[in-house]
């Protein structure tokens, strides 16, 4: 089971980390889950997922401040670098992350 510490310490311990926040009932949650994920570890190999159920963890979102879903949180170096909620775009999301991704790694 996630917890909140468990979340913070990932973010804090891994150059990159993903937090996708979904639940069973949202359609668009598993239609983008799995086009997000591939591309993420396609384009970015040092990132780390943390997959959110907010149906079983419901502690987890309030605490990121997240109320929609799905929503993306990327941190690069333990900071919150992208958060969307919604309406998300892989390849947007892609090209935010790549130049600070790739500053970082080089």
């Amino acid at each position: 089971m996630q917890t909140i510490e468990n979340i913070n310490k990932t973010i804090k311990k891994n150059l990159a980390v993903m937090v996708y926040f979904s639940a069973p009932t949202c359609s668009v949650c598993h239609a983008l889950k799995p086009k997000l994920f591939e591309e993420l570890e396609k384009n970015f190999p040092n990132f780390i997922i943390e997959d959110v159920d907010i149906s079983i963890e419901e502690e987890i979102a309030p605490y990121f401040g997240v109320y929609a879903i799905p929503s993306v949180l990327i941190f690069l170096d333990g900071y919150e670098f992208i958060r969307k909620s919604r309406y998300i775009s892989v390849s947007e999301v892609i090209e935010a992350t790549r130049r600070p991704y790739e500053m970082m790694i080089s």
